[in-house]
C-alpha cells in the first residue's frame, strides 16, 4: 500500500489549464453575443394599479357576518384595524395571528395575496447553512459561496439575456459553463482532479445541450401551458417559450451531473493513490466498475425528482380517461418526460467521460507522486485531510474484484 497521492505532472497541468482557459475564452465570447442590451426588463412588469401598494400585515380579527377580516397593517399601527376583503377561496383557511401580504388600494381596502413566509423560509435556509459549514466546514463553505454566485449569474445574466431575445442555447451553455466554474473550484480547489470534473461536466453539458436542441423542436415543446409560460407570452412577446425550455433542460442537470463527475474523478485518483502501478487502460477500467453505481443510482434519482415537481400535472392529466403512452405524450407532461431522459442520457454518459479523463490526466505518464501528508494533488488547506490507508485500500479491492462501489467523495 503506498502512502503516496498522485499529483498532475507539469506538463498535464500545462495541457488541463489551456483547456480550461479555452473553455473559459468561449464562455466570454458566448456571453457577450448574447449580452442583454438593458437591464430594464426587469422589474418592469406594472403589477398593481396607480395609488395602490404591497403591504404586510397581521390579521387580529375576523368579521363572521361578511367574511372579511381586521388586518393591523407594519408602519400604519396608528391607523388601527383596516379591512380584508373576502378572497372568494372557500379552501383558504386565514386566521387571527397570521402574517400577510395584501394590495393596498388607494381608497384604503386590502386585498389578499399571499401568507408572509420570511420567517420559516428565512430558519430553514440558516439551519441549512450551519449544518453544512459544521460537516463540511472549509469546503462547504466554498460551496456556498459557489451556489451564491451561481445564482448571481442567473439572476443578473440569464435572465436579462432571455428576456433580451438571446439564443436560448448559447445562453444555457454560457450560465452552465460560468456556474460550474465558479461551484468547482470554490467548493473542492484549483487542482487537476477539480479540472479532470469541470471537463467531464463541459462534456455531459454538451451532450444534454444537443439532445434538448434537437428534442424540443422533435417534440414541438410549445412551453405554453404552464400559467408562467402564459403570462410570458402575453407580457413579453420577444421571449421564445421553446427557447425556455430548452434552457431549462440544460440548466435543471446541473447539480446531479456534477456530484458524478466530481465523486468519479476523485474514486479515479484514489484508486491511482493506491496503486500506483496503474496505467491508463487499467485505471479507466476499474473506474468504471465504480462508475456504473453511479449511474444507477443518479438515473432513478434524477427521474424522481422530475417526478416529485411535476406530480400535480401528472395527478390532473391521471384523472382524463385514456391510455398511459397518451399521458405521457401529452403537453402538459411531454415536456418533464424529455427533461428526464435528455438529462439522464447526458448524465450516463458524463461518466465514462469524465473517467476517460481522469485516467489520461492521473497515468502514470501524466502525475508525480507525492507524500500524502503534503496534501498531494494541490488541495487548499481546510480540506478534509489525508484518507485513512485502509479506506484506500478497500476501494481498490473491490475495484478489482467482481463487485463495486461508490467512489469516495472529492
Amino acid at each position: 500500500m503506498s502512502d503516496e497521492r498522485p499529483r498532475a505532472s507539469e506538463r498535464t497541468s500545462i495541457v488541463l489549464g489551456s483547456a480550461v482557459a479555452a473553455v473559459v475564452f468561449l464562455t466570454l465570447v458566448g456571453a457577450m453575443v448574447v449580452w442583454p442590451s438593458s437591464w430594464d426588463m426587469l422589474g418592469s412588469m406594472q403589477t398593481v394599479e396607480d395609488g395602490a401598494q404591497w403591504v404586510t400585515g397581521e390579521v387580529t380579527s375576523e368579521n363572521a357576518d361578511d367574511g372579511t377580516w381586521g388586518v393591523i397593517i407594519d408602519g400604519e399601527e396608528s391607523e388601527g384595524e383596516q379591512t380584508l376583503l373576502e378572497t372568494g377561496d372557500p379552501t383558504l383557511e386565514i386566521e387571527t395571528g397570521d402574517i400577510i401580504r395584501a394590495l393596498q388600494l388607494e381608497d384604503g381596502t386590502l386585498v389578499f395575496s399571499d401568507f408572509e413566509r420570511n420567517t420559516p423560509i428565512l430558519l430553514l435556509f440558516l439551519l441549512y447553512v450551519v449544518v453544512v459549514l459544521a460537516v463540511a466546514r472549509w469546503r462547504g463553505l466554498g460551496s456556498l459561496l459557489g451556489l451564491a454566485l451561481a445564482f448571481g449569474i442567473i439572476i443578473f445574466f440569464t435572465a436579462p439575456a432571455l428576456l433580451d431575445g438571446g439564443n436560448p442555447l448559447i445562453v444555457g451553455l454560457v450560465t452552465g459553463s460560468g456556474a460550474l466554474f465558479v461551484l468547482l473550484y470554490l467548493a473542492h480547489g484549483v487542482n487537476a482532479r477539480t479540472t479532470t470534473a469541470y471537463l467531464g461536466t463541459l462534456a455531459g453539458l454538451s451532450v444534454t445541450a444537443l439532445l434538448a436542441w434537437w428534442a424540443v423542436d422533435a417534440s414541438q415543446l410549445t412551453g405554453i401551458w404552464s400559467e408562467e409560460g402564459v403570462h410570458l407570452e402575453f407580457w413579453y412577446r420577444g421571449v421564445s417559450l421553446p427557447g425556455l425550455v430548452l434552457c431549462g433542460i440544460i440548466l435543471a442537470g446541473l447539480g446531479v451531473l456534477n456530484d458524478v463527475t466530481i465523486t468519479q474523478a476523485s474514486a479515479v485518483w484514489e484508486l491511482r493513490a493506491a496503486r500506483p502501478d496503474m496505467g491508463r487502460r487499467e485505471l479507466f477500467s476499474r473506474g468504471m466498475r465504480i462508475g456504473r453505481d453511479h449511474i444507477a443510482s443518479t438515473v432513478y434519482t434524477i427521474a424522481f425528482a422530475y417526478v416529485g415537481a411535476a406530480l400535480p400535472t401528472i395527478l390532473f392529466v391521471s384523472m382524463y380517461q385514456q391510455s398511459i403512452g397518451l399521458t405521457l405524450t401529452s403537453a402538459d407532461i411531454a415536456e418533464e418526460v424529455v427533461r428526464t431522459l435528455v438529462g439522464s442520457i447526458g448524465l450516463v454518459l458524463a461518466v465514462p467521460l469524465t473517467t476517460l479523463i481522469g485516467a489520461a490526466v492521473v497515468g502514470q505518464d501524466a502525475v508525480v507522486m507525492d507524500d500524502a501528508a503534503a496534501g498531494g494533488d494541490g488541495e487548499v488547506a481546510g480540506d478534509a485531510g489525508v484518507r485513512d490507508d485502509a479506506a484506500v485500500a478497500d476501494v481498490a479491492d473491490d475495484a478489482s474484484g467482481e463487485t463495486s462501489v461508490n467512489g469516495p467523495d472529492a
